[in-house]
């Protein structure tokens, strides 16, 4: 069953149950979709999909960090919710321990590429190398997180 599929379901069963929070936030995440799916006059893709899903869950991360140093304790805590029932709809985000493995297998693809191992100066080509390996696996990874694994693997 595709996200989309997934989410009007859900919609029918939050308006039944009368869970308002839960029926806006998914609305939100429909029009988000339907919205794209219009922009680019086709079908989404699963892939899309999670992509979408995924901006939505990092502009959340955001507002919760604005609210948080805003000092509105009661707004970051409804985007927490909604950042909560947003990852439902993705597979599980991938620990450091699932990750490292593809950073040194990029790393070590690059280095046998170019015949020396790259520096610091090589950050962008490394996460370009290592997003195409993490989405080739169909693992989410937290942008954050594959950055910090980078930097330390080229420090090395």
């Amino acid at each position: 069953m595709s996200i989309s599929k997934k989410i009007d379901a859900d919609i029918i069963a939050a308006m039944k149950a009368k869970e308002e929070h839960r029926l806006t936030t998914l609305r939100m995440v429909k029009s988000a979709l339907k919205n794209k799916a219009i922009d680019k006059r086709a079908d989404l893709t699963d892939q899309e999909e999670s992509a979408i899903l995924t901006t939505l869950i990092k502009q959340r991360k955001e507002s919760v960090e604005s609210f948080t140093k805003g000092n509105r304790p009661e707004l970051a805590e409804k985007e927490q919710v909604e950042i909560a029932l947003i990852e439902t709809y993705l597979p599980q985000a991938a620990g450091e321990d699932q990750l490292r493995p593809l950073v040194t297998a990029a790393i070590a693809e690059l280095a046998a590429s170019t015949g020396n191992k790259p520096t610091p100066r090589d950050m962008g080509t490394v996460m370009k190398a290592t997003q195409q390996k993490i989405a080739a696996a169909g693992i989410r990874a937290d942008g954050k997180l594959v950055s910090e694994l980078v930097k330390t693997e080229l420090a090395k």
